[in-house]
C-alpha cells in the first residue's frame, strides 16, 4: 500500500495542500484516511517537525524514514500510515519551513493612511466618487484619487529592487537556518501553498516594472537560483565538516605548503600581497547586488529610465567598462565613456584580427 501511494502524484498533492483546501472548502482533511488506524499521539505535523529537526542536524543525506521514526519512538511502518515515502516527506518539510517566511516589512503596497485598499486598485475613501473629482467640477480621472493611483504605480516601479532584495535576503536567512532547503530545489518537487505564496510575492515585486511576463518569471527564477547556489556552499561546508570532523580553517591550515607554490602566478601573488584575501567581500551580498544591477539595467532598457531618475533614460553605457554615458543632443551616440576605453577597444579588436 505504501509503495502504490508513493507512486500516486495525487497523494503528495493532497498532503501538501490539505490545510489550504480545507480552508477553501475543498478537499477537506486529505490526510484523514491515511491516519485511520494510526497509533494515538502520532500525526503528520509531528512527523514533519521531527524530519525538519533531523535534516537540520544531519543534512538531507542523513534523512530517512527509519531515522525519523526512531526520533519519534515509533516503527517505520507507522510513518507510512501518514506519508507515503521520503520524497513526499521532503516536500512537506520544505513547505513547512517556508511558512516561516512572513512578508518582509515595507514590501506591501499600502494606501496613504497605511491601509491596503479593500478592493483591487482602490484607495481608502475612493468609493462613491469620493476623491474622483465628482461634484467639484473636475473631470473623472483628473482628481486626487487618479493622481494617487499614478503615484502608487510610480512607487511600485521605483521600489521593485528593494522588495526583490528583501525577499532574496529572507530566502537566504531561512536557508541559513535550514541549509538542506537549498537541496530540495528542482524541477520535480511539488510546491505547497507556502512555497507558492512566497513565489507569488516575488513575482508581484517585479510584475510592475515593464518587463514582459516571461522576463518577470526569468528574473524571479534567476534570483531564486542564486540564493540556492549560495546556500549550497553552506551545505557542502557543513557536510565536509560532519564527515571529517575538521573545520574549513583547520583543513586549509594543514595545507600551508600549497601557498608557497603560488609565487609562480603573478596576478594571484599580487592580489594576495595587496590584501585581497584579508578582508574578502561577502559573497552573498556582493553577488546579489551585482545580480540586481543587471536586472535594473534590463528594466531601464525596457521601460526607459523609470520614475526614480528621469535623466537616466538619456544615458547609454560604455561598451568597455559599463560606465553610464550621456546621450548627446545631436549626432551619433557615444559608445565609450573616455578616450582610454576607446583605445582599449581598438587594441582588443586589432589583437583579435591578428593571425
Amino acid at each position: 500500500m505504501a509503495r502504490s501511494e508513493a507512486e500516486d502524484p495525487r497523494r503528495g498533492m493532497e498532503l501538501l495542500w490539505r490545510d489550504a483546501d480545507a480552508d477553501a472548502g475543498g478537499a477537506g482533511d486529505a490526510g484523514g484516511g491515511a491516519r485511520r488506524g494510526a497509533r494515538q499521539g502520532l500525526d503528520l505535523d509531528r512527523i514533519v517537525r521531527a524530519a525538519v529537526e533531523l535534516a537540520d542536524a544531519e543534512g538531507l543525506a542523513g534523512l530517512s524514514m527509519r531515522k525519523v521514526a526512531d526520533r519519534l519512538g515509533f516503527t517505520t511502518m507507522s510513518l507510512y500510515r501518514h506519508v507515503p515515502g521520503r520524497d513526499q516527506l521532503v516536500d512537506l518539510m520544505r513547505d513547512a519551513v517556508l511558512a516561516e517566511l512572513a512578508e518582509p516589512s515595507g514590501t506591501r503596497e499600502e494606501g496613504p493612511d497605511g491601509e491596503r485598499g479593500k478592493r483591487h486598485g482602490e484607495e481608502p475613501g475612493e468609493r462613491h466618487g469620493e476623491d474622483r473629482g465628482e461634484g467639484r467640477g473636475e473631470e473623472p480621472g483628473e482628481g486626487p484619487g487618479e493622481r494617487r493611483g499614478q503615484e502608487r504605480g510610480a512607487r511600485r516601479r521605483e521600489g521593485w529592487r528593494e522588495r526583490l532584495e528583501a525577499f532574496a535576503r529572507q530566502g537566504w536567512e531561512i536557508r541559513r537556518r535550514h541549509p538542506w532547503l537549498a537541496e530540495t530545489r528542482g524541477v520535480r518537487h511539488l510546491p505547497g501553498p507556502n512555497a507558492v505564496a512566497y513565489y507569488e510575492r516575488m513575482l508581484a515585486a517585479v510584475a510592475g516594472t515593464g518587463l514582459s511576463p516571461s522576463e518577470v518569471l526569468a528574473v524571479v527564477g534567476l534570483v531564486g537560483r542564486f540564493v540556492d547556489a549560495e546556500a549550497l556552499r553552506l551545505v557542502e561546508a557543513a557536510e565536509a565538516e560532519r564527515r571529517s570532523g575538521v573545520s574549513d580553517e583547520e583543513w586549509w591550515g594543514a595545507r600551508q605548503a600549497l601557498f608557497e607554490r603560488f609565487e609562480r602566478y603573478p596576478t594571484l601573488t599580487r592580489l594576495w600581497e595587496e590584501g585581497g584575501y584579508d578582508h574578502p567581500e561577502d559573497s552573498f551580498a556582493f553577488g546579489l547586488a551585482r545580480l540586481l544591477d543587471g536586472i535594473e539595467l534590463l528594466v531601464r532598457r525596457r521601460s526607459g529610465a523609470g520614475a526614480r531618475d528621469e535623466t537616466r533614460d538619456e544615458r547609454l553605457v560604455c561598451r568597455m567598462c559599463g560606465t553610464p554615458v550621456e546621450r548627446p543632443q545631436s549626432g551619433r551616440p557615444r559608445a565609450y565613456c573616455s578616450p582610454a576605453c576607446r583605445q582599449r577597444a581598438y587594441r582588443e579588436r586589432r589583437a583579435a584580427e591578428s593571425p
